[in-house]
């Protein structure tokens, strides 16, 4: 499904190596190693796309061939917050693709009723410093629990939000960017709607729970 319109933040990367990877994801013959293995490579192209202008400065190597070759290394640090406990599932991937990083999480419990949030877990460092801060989970539903996370963040002082989902839906979009229209978002799919209780239809169930187990 294309990007919602008046969604200009929102990128939804359709590569075919990433819709065939969504697609597995969805069965729910997949099993559980599969299932992290999948999130694990989806995020991996969505971290990838996201800091095209990650910072880097100059210098010089020697390679086998002759000294003070000249050549670019990361050198901007970036705070990667896992939105508990589905976002767990992607913070490795985000570090094995991006050379600096540290990690704050934060948990968010979900009134099944009422479907909003509350936090209880907060590790985010008291200031952000102006610094870039990804912000994973691996599904945004209804858009709450992101808007959340991200207004805690912005409230640090970051200098820049990016937020990476595997899969969104339309309203959850509608709601997010709403509320925080300068974030920059990357998906790997858009769904239509959600069900009665919140959930992405066509969606792909539970991501903790398909992560995980089941909490109980």
């Amino acid at each position: 499904m294309s990007i919602p319109a008046g969604a200009p933040t929102v990128t939804v990367m359709d590569h075919p190596v990433l819709v065939h990877r969504v697609a597995t994801l969805r069965d729910k013959r997949t099993d559980r190693d599969s299932f992290r293995r999948l999130v694990a490579e989806i995020t991996q192209f969505l971290a990838y796309e996201a800091l095209r202008d990650l910072g880097t400065e100059d210098v010089l190597v020697d390679t086998p061939v002759t000294a003070g070759a000249p050549a670019r290394q990361v050198n901007e640090n970036i705070l990667v917050v896992p939105v508990l406990r589905a976002g767990l599932g992607m913070v490795q991937a985000i570090q094995e693709v991006v050379p600096l990083t540290e990690v704050a999480h934060v948990g968010l419990r979900r009134d099944e009723a009422t479907l909003r949030s509350e936090v209880y877990l907060n590790r985010l460092p008291r200031q952000l410093g102006g610094r870039r801060v990804i912000v994973c989970d691996p599904m945004l539903a209804t858009g709450g629990s992101l808007v959340q996370v991200c207004d805690l963040v912005r409230d640090r002082g970051a200098r820049e939000v990016i937020v990476l989902c595997v899969i969104a839906s339309v309203p959850g979009i509608a709601v997010f960017t709403a509320a925080h229209p300068n974030v920059r978002l990357f998906c790997a799919a858009v769904d239509p709607e959600l069900n009665e209780v919140g959930y992405i239809v066509p969606g792909l169930g539970d991501a903790g729970d398909r992560l995980f187990g089941p909490p109980d």
